[in-house]
């Protein structure tokens, strides 16, 4: 049985006493050996501090991003190496935030999720679609071509040990909200892809949600097949709002 997981996406929010602050709630009021893997995910500037708060913690450590080259004169960039440097073990790589504002093909996030994994972090690789993608009934190729590039790119091997994470755009700080159906339906495919290239793969890889994931309607999406958890946005930020769904997971 795949172990469920719930990551924290702190995007680019955040202050010493808030990270502070977050962690210790968060830490205050998780089960011991609650049964599900629990990651928190700040932004850079904070990773060392939330590395020594959680040292105490059965909460794991991830990025949000990271570069594809190794230390050297890339300024601004963030290396494998230097994450695992702060006991980083996972790494967020093609948020849709990240394709959208920042131009990353699939060809570029397929490389970073190949660095990631080979130089041993646990890699959550982001697909999905936007509004306009799925009105024009394009859902199901956008997410396949997304993959498809990490598969072949990265190739098959990454899995189980990295996992997917399914994020329909629209559904994001719109006010839309997808069903715990329209959401099973993707993951669904995901998972059938994950099967075309290996049986056990597709059954051991864990495939998260993060649409707009809140303590109200995550039993609900949580309780479908192929959802293993989910990645959390703006409820991250918020300890009784990310505990809530944390707790909807061990349900």
């Amino acid at each position: 049985m795949r172990r469920p997981l719930v990551a924290g996406n702190w995007k680019m929010n955040g202050s010493r006493e808030l990270t502070r602050g977050l962690v210790a709630e968060i830490g205050a009021d998780l089960p011991n050996d609650c049964g599900v893997d629990v990651v928190v995910c700040p932004p850079y500037v904070y990773l060392d501090m939330c590395s020594n708060l959680l040292e105490s913690q059965s909460i794991a450590l991830g990025a949000q991003d990271l570069d594809t080259h190794g230390p050297g004169a890339f300024t601004g960039a963030i290396a494998a190496d230097m994450l695992l440097d702060v006991d980083c073990r996972f790494v967020i790589v093609g948020h849709s935030e990240r394709r959208s504002l920042y131009g990353e093909s699939d060809e570029r996030v397929a490389e970073k999720a190949a660095v990631a994994a080979e130089r041993g972090l646990i890699p959550i690789v982001c697909v999905g679609e936007t509004q306009e993608e799925r009105e024009d009934g394009v859902t199901e190729e956008v997410v396949h071509r997304q993959l498809d590039a990490v598969i072949r790119g990265a190739g098959i091997k990454i899995f189980p040990q990295a996992l997917v994470a399914y994020e329909p755009v629209w559904a994001i700080g719109t006010g839309l909200t997808a069903t715990a159906q329209q959401a099973q339906e993707v993951h669904q495919l995901i998972r059938e892809q994950l099967s075309d290239a290996s049986a056990e793969v597709a059954r051991d890889t864990r495939v998260l949600y993060g649409g707009s994931v809140k303590p109200d309607n995550a039993l609900g999406l949580f309780t479908q097949p192929d959802i293993d958890g989910g990645l959390i946005g703006g409820a991250s930020l918020k300890a009784a709002d990310f505990l809530g769904i944390i707790k909807a997971a061990i349900s």
